[in-house]
C-alpha cells in the first residue's frame, strides 16, 4: 500500500465552512492535481465529524463505481433517491465535467433548493470564465494551488525553515512528486504524468488544438521567461524568426487557454504614479515553479526569477490582486491590493553585497505614499528595517502568513 501522508489545508476548510449557510453552488477551482478532491474528502470527514443531521451525497467520477451516473439524468436521478428528509443534504461532485450535460443536473437540483451543493472539475472542461454561463445559481468559487511553503514545512515536518525552503524551491508544491525518492522520479512524475498527461492534454482535447507543436513552443518560450515583461506581438515575432510559422492573434488564444488551465497567471502592469492599470505586456508565472525545471531543467538556473515566481503564486494564494508596478524610472516586482490595502514588493535572492542590496531598495524608495513596502529576500537572518522598508527573510514571509485569503 503507497503511505500517503495527509495534511489538513485548515483554511480552505474554513472557506468550505464558511459556505455552509449560502445557496450558491461552490465550485473548487485550481490546476490538476492541486488537491481538489482530496480537500473535498476533508471537508466531509470534518462534515461527519461535527454534524449531527447530515446526509452526504459524495460521487466521484474517478471511481468506476460510479460510470453508470455519467449521463445526466441518471446523477440528477440518484441525488434525488439519495435525498433524506429532515436532514441537511450535501451534494458533493468530484470531476463533474465528465458527466456530459452535468450542468443541467446541478442546475435543477439547485432549482429544488434543498441541497448544499459542492463541486470540482478539471480546468481546461469547469473553467472560471464559465462558470456564470454554467450555473444559473450563484457560485462561488473556492481557488486552491498547490502546496504552498507552508504546507510543505508541515507536510515534512521541517524544524529549519531555510534548509526547507532550498528544497521547496527544487521540489515544488505538487504533492504527489513528494512519494518519490529521487529527483529524476519526481520531475518525471511532475512533467510526464501532471504537466503533459493532465494539463496540455486537457487543453488540446479542450480546444481541439491541431498545432500541437507550436503549443508546445510556446509552453517552452513561457517557461523559460517567467518574470520578463512580455507581449503576445513579441512572442509571436520570437517564435516566427525560430522558423514557427504563427501569428500574434493565435499566441494569444494559447496564451489563454494555459492560463484558463491554470498553468500560467499573467500579472498585468500598475502605472504606481498615475494609478492606473495598462494593458500592454505582461509577465506570466507558472502555477508552480516545479513545472520550468520538470520540463527544461535546471541549468542555467536564475534562483532569483525562482522565487520571484513563489512569491507571485504566494501572494495570489493569500487573496490578492497581484500587478507588476511601473513607474517612470524602474519597475517594482508586485503592488499587491486587497480592500484598502495595498503592499509593495521587491523580490530578490542574495542582497548580502551592498550593490546588489542598494539595486534592489532604490525602486521602492522612489515611491513617495505612505504604502508598506517589503524587500523579500533570502537573508537567512530577522527581520530588519531600511528606511522604512521592511526587509524580511523570504522563508520566514511564506511560513508566517496565512495560506490563503481569510475574506
Amino acid at each position: 500500500m503507497i503511505n500517503i501522508r495527509l495534511i489538513e489545508r485548515d483554511l480552505y476548510l474554513e472557506q468550505l465552512e464558511h459556505t455552509k449557510q449560502t445557496p450558491d453552488i461552490k465550485v473548487i477551482t485550481g490546476v490538476r492535481r492541486s488537491g481538489k478532491s482530496k480537500l473535498m474528502e476533508m471537508f466531509v470527514e470534518k462534515l461527519q465529524l461535527t454534524e449531527k443531521n447530515l446526509n452526504v451525497i459524495h460521487i466521484n467520477f474517478n471511481l468506476l463505481k460510479f460510470e453508470p451516473l455519467l449521463e445526466y439524468h441518471k446523477l440528477h436521478d440518484f441525488i434525488e433517491n439519495s435525498y433524506q428528509e429532515g436532514k441537511d443534504n450535501y451534494v458533493m461532485i468530484d470531476e463533474i465535467q465528465m458527466c456530459e450535460n452535468f450542468e443541467k443536473a446541478v442546475n435543477s437540483l439547485h432549482a429544488l433548493e434543498k441541497y448544499n451543493i459542492y463541486v470540482t472539475g478539471s480546468n481546461a472542461f469547469l473553467l472560471s470564465s464559465d462558470l456564470a454561463t454554467l450555473f444559473t445559481g450563484r457560485t462561488f468559487e473556492l481557488k486552491i494551488f498547490p502546496f504552498s511553503f507552508r504546507e510543505y514545512v508541515k507536510y515534512y515536518q521541517s524544524i529549519d525553515y531555510n534548509i526547507a525552503f532550498d528544497s521547496y524551491l527544487e521540489e515544488g508544491g505538487m504533492s504527489g512528486s513528494y512519494l518519490y525518492t529521487t529527483k529524476k522520479e519526481k520531475y518525471s512524475y511532475i512533467n510526464d504524468e501532471v504537466f503533459n498527461a493532465l494539463i496540455v492534454r486537457d487543453i488540446i482535447r479542450r480546444y481541439k488544438i491541431r498545432n500541437v507543436h507550436l503549443l508546445n513552443k510556446l509552453i517552452d518560450f513561457l517557461m523559460d521567461n517567467i518574470g520578463n515583461i512580455t507581449s503576445v506581438r513579441k512572442i509571436a515575432d520570437t517564435l516566427t524568426s525560430n522558423k514557427i510559422k504563427t501569428n500574434d492573434k493565435t499566441v494569444g488564444k494559447y496564451i489563454d487557454y494555459l492560463c484558463n488551465a491554470f498553468a500560467f497567471y499573467r500579472i498585468r502592469r500598475y502605472d504606481i504614479s498615475g494609478k492606473k492599470y495598462l494593458t500592454t505586456d505582461d509577465k506570466f508565472y507558472l502555477s508552480d515553479h516545479s513545472f520550468k525545471f520538470a520540463r527544461l531543467g535546471t541549468k542555467n538556473l536564475n534562483i532569483g526569477r525562482v522565487i520571484e515566481n513563489v512569491v507571485a503564486i504566494e501572494l495570489l494564494r493569500r487573496g490578492y490582486e497581484v500587478y507588476v508596478g511601473t513607474m517612470y524610472h524602474g519597475e517594482i516586482d508586485f503592488v499587491a491590493m486587497k480592500q484598502n490595502e495595498k503592499i509593495y514588493f521587491q523580490v530578490a535572492d542574495d542582497i548580502s553585497h551592498e550593490e546588489t542590496f542598494k539595486r534592489e531598495v532604490s525602486p521602492l524608495l522612489k515611491i513617495k505614499d505612505a504604502y508598506p513596502k517589503i524587500l523579500l529576500a533570502r537573508t537567512r537572518q530577522k527581520e530588519f528595517q531600511y528606511e522604512g522598508i521592511r526587509v524580511i527573510n523570504v522563508a520566514d514571509w511564506l511560513n508566517s502568513y496565512p495560506l490563503a485569503s481569510k475574506n
